[in-house]
């Protein structure tokens, strides 16, 4: 299978799978996902988030997702929990479509890694 055809199949099912257990079913979107990862990442499940902490939610799992790219590297976790990472190379200037795969690439290797698809 082509690495396309096998990247597109990956994330069919990464969604299918997220959706059907924290959407009802309903699809989740790139952003969805991303804040789950986030929230995976931080591992504080039982609580709310005001919207600012969404962001930084967000933030986390694009960090997270991007470490293995040589972008980020994980630095500390603070006394709240909260995971920090610094920059190590500047993301370079991307197509929305072109950041799109990125991210979809990454997701669906981190979910390979943590068993969730295989």
């Amino acid at each position: 299978m082509a690495r396309d055809e096998e990247l597109k199949e990956r994330w069919k099912l990464v969604v299918e799978k997220l959706s059907n257990q924290f959407a009802d079913g309903d699809v989740l979107d790139l952003d969805a996902i991303i804040y789950l990862i986030g929230v995976q990442e931080l591992g504080q499940f039982d609580r709310k988030y005001k919207k600012d902490q969404k962001l930084d939610l967000m933030h986390i799992a694009i960090c997270k997702l991007l470490a293995p790219y040589g972008y980020y590297e994980f630095e500390f976790v603070d006394e709240d929990g909260w995971p920090h990472y610094k920059t190590k190379e500047e993301l370079p200037h991307l197509k929305a479509g072109e950041q799109s795969v990125l991210m979809k690439e990454a997701i669906v290797n981190y979910f390979v890694e943590t068993e969730y698809i295989n």
